[in-house]
């Protein structure tokens, strides 16, 4: 089959990958444009566009999507059918009609759960325990497309966002393998709009820790705010990000955001409905980050002190 690729992060890939080894013909690709990255505001090139070209597919960056030249480009591909993975840009329906199969996505949740922008962050972040991938028709709506297959996995319960994407985007590319193969036998079917749920991008500010939270809440926002925003507090002014921690009981009263236990490979943070969170990997704004022996042995924190908002 003829198919124009869309996507953009490394969790794309291996769809990308499993398409061209299961020998369909990859007629390009599309991605976001280039933009600067890191300190040195240096162009970065997406994982998707990295791989494309080592492959010599020709690759495709429209800085605007919704002009005629645009679909007229898109168009003279003269592709079977248009797969979509994380692109990160809405398609006008011109796009999502241009082909005789339309547009296949695979979106990693089980639709009509989690539709949006970060529904792996957000699914650890609730504390799911089960999540999954969906193949589906796009339409013009935000993920509300019939669906197609579904495949579902169990959440670990220390698994961060970051490996739950890796995991998903190898099962997505075996669900769209098997979607392409039986596209003329597949019977979409609707989605229930009355069980969506939204899964939002995320915000710099979605990492800040409320202490008046249970632990187990902490414990999952630190999982699943990963890569971005992370989740993170302030101490001594400082910015402090929390990247591993898990729930401890903890009955003595103490106040929100209380440091308890400070010593040794312990650092124990006081929570809400008598629990605590036992951080066990952490940095400091401008420093390395560090398991919590090593974060003690370097800075003098005291049992009492309380962590908080950046002026406390």
């Amino acid at each position: 089959m003829k198919i124009v690729f869309m996507g953009t992060p490394q969790a794309a890939v291996p769809t990308l990958e499993r398409m061209i080894a299961d020998g369909h013909e990859v007629v390009g690709v599309y991605t976001q444009p280039d933009r600067p990255s890191g300190r040195g505001n240096r162009v970065a090139l997406s994982p998707v566009k990295q791989f494309a070209l080592v492959r010599g597919i020709a690759v495709y960056q429209p800085l605007k999507i919704r002009t005629e030249e645009a679909i007229d480009q898109f168009r003279s591909l003269a592709a079977d059918v248009a797969v979509v993975v994380a692109y990160g840009r809405i398609l006008p329906e011109s796009f999502l009609n241009a082909f005789a199969w339309g547009a296949v996505n695979v979106h990693f949740s089980l639709l009509p759960k989690y539709r949006g922008a970060a529904p792996v962050n957000w699914a650890v972040v609730n504390g799911e325990s089960e999540t999954g991938v969906t193949t589906m028709l796009m339409d013009a709506g935000l993920d509300t497309g019939d669906i197609l297959l579904q495949r579902a996995t169990v959440i670990s319960e220390k698994e961060t966002a970051i490996e739950l994407m890796d995991r998903l985007s190898g099962l997505g590319a075996g669900l769209l393998a098997e979607t392409i193969s039986g596209l003329d036998k597949i019977e979409p079917r609707k989605q229930d709009n009355n069980l969506a749920t939204v899964a939002p991008i995320l915000k710099r500010e979605d990492g800040i820790i409320d202490w008046n939270l249970s632990a187990e809440s902490i414990s999952n926002r630190v999982r699943g705010f990963q890569p971005f925003p992370t989740a993170f507090t302030y101490y001594q002014g400082m910015r402090l990000t929390i990247w591993a921690a898990e729930r401890v009981d903890f009955p003595e009263q103490a106040a929100p955001g209380q440091i308890v236990t400070a010593k040794g490979k312990d650092l124990i943070v006081s929570c809400a409905d008598n629990s605590a969170l036992a951080i066990s990997d952490l940095q400091l704004e401008g420093r390395r980050r560090l398991a919590t022996r090593d974060f003690l042995n370097g800075i003098s924190i005291r049992e009492g002190e309380v962590l908080g908002s950046k002026n406390e």
